[in-house]
């Protein structure tokens, strides 16, 4: 799917096996001393691109996961007292493997705030599979993709996102939500600011790509179970009690009250 992305947008792609030996500077890049010139020169990662896949993240340690931090954060590496700018756009995909739990390292809050969305696709439904066959049984499909975008194009598409109006009540009304989670008996850890952000913002490219110059409660509604379940930590009694983060975080919609007043305000 991230290939598949790269190749549409006509953006670079790399991707990454983490592995439990991987260190963080086989992600970020390391100083390489040239005997010749007699100084060193920095040999940068393969996280300096446009679209990168940390192919089953959990497999590596803390130390090697945490070198992701500043690049998904901020869209730069330190490395050796420099600061180097990533290219824009720049974001990261990733996959955890979801069965193997000897050998893997589940991620920190703090890295997991970072991710915008967290998608569980499960298993495609007999259709779609009979589909998948089909489609791979004389050629790779994703070689075939053609760019439908250009990087400038993309870069465009998200300033006017940005431009998607939030009403004062719609900003209300996500703190509303973050509050909830934070006040919950079921969750020891709620939602933090980053992840209010997180979910205006998801809101406003969800309206913008509606084509729809507003936020609305529904559009709020639509990507909140995307961006919260992954930043939500549940209660061990909620753990034991099998419940999951979805059908929780739909609770916490449920219980929130909508804001009622016109939310179709003028750019």
């Amino acid at each position: 799917m991230a290939r598949a992305v790269a190749q549409s947008l006509d953006l670079e792609f790399r991707r990454i096996q983490f592995t439990p030996d991987l260190l963080p500077s086989d992600i970020t890049g390391v100083s390489i001393y040239d005997p010749a010139e007699r100084h060193f020169e920095f040999v940068p990662g393969p996280v300096f691109t446009n679209i990168l896949l940390a192919d089953e993240i959990n497999r590596s340690s803390p130390r090697t996961q945490s070198s992701l931090l500043e690049t998904m954060g901020e869209g730069q590496v330190s490395v050796d007292g420099e600061t180097r700018i990533l290219a824009q756009p720049f974001f990261v995909m990733a996959t955890q493997n979801p069965i193997e739990l000897q050998g893997t390292y589940p991620l920190p809050e703090a890295q997991l705030d970072r991710f915008l969305l967290c998608i569980d696709l499960g298993y495609p439904d007999s259709v779609s599979e009979a589909r998948i066959l089909e489609s791979h049984q004389l050629i790779e499909p994703i070689d075939e993709l053609k760019p439908v975008m250009s990087a400038t194009a993309l870069a465009q598409c998200q300033t006017d996102s940005a431009q998607v109006t939030v009403s004062a009540e719609m900003r209300t009304y996500i703190v509303d939500l973050a509050n909830a989670t934070r006040q919950h008996d079921g969750l020891r850890l709620g939602l933090s600011p980053r992840g209010s952000l997180a979910l205006m913002k998801t809101a406003q490219a969800w309206a913008y790509l509606a084509g729809v110059s507003y936020v609305s409660p529904d559009d709020v509604k639509a990507v909140a179970e995307s961006v919260l379940s992954h930043r939500l930590i549940a209660d061990v009694r909620m753990e034991y009690a099998g419940g999951s983060m979805p059908d929780l975080v739909k609770e916490i919609i449920a219980s929130v009250p909508v804001p009622t007043t016109s939310q179709k305000l003028s750019n």
